[in-house]
């Protein structure tokens, strides 16, 4: 039987791909993260609801918000002086969710 090929895009990572993959990773290796990751799954929530919600202080949510916006993991959008926050990127919500259920297998 023959083995499974990998797309071609996939047959090699350039230095730049191989940096986000590990980037994303990294992103996800942090339990705070996962928590906010986790919260914007379900809905779009502003900064002050992750903090309470999730019984973190503000200063620690924005800190880990901008860290994952700028990996493109979250999204925001503006409403007056208020900033709502959303995941960015399903593929990682799903091997999130995936990790996720694996954990609790």
């Amino acid at each position: 039987m023959e083995k499974d090929k990998l797309p071609e895009e996939l047959e090699s990572l350039d230095e730049e791909t191989l940096f986000m993959v590990s980037e994303t990773f990294k992103a996800l290796s942090d339990p705070t993260r996962i928590r906010i990751l986790h919260l914007l799954f379900q809905g779009e929530h502003s900064v002050n609801d992750i903090a309470e919600k999730l019984s973190l202080l503000q200063s620690t949510v924005s800190h880990q918000l901008r860290f994952l916006k700028n990996l493109r993991l979250v999204k925001f959008r503006r409403e007056g002086t208020t900033v709502f926050y959303t995941h960015d990127d399903e593929h990682v919500m799903s091997i999130l969710k995936q990790t996720i259920q694996h954990a609790m297998h």
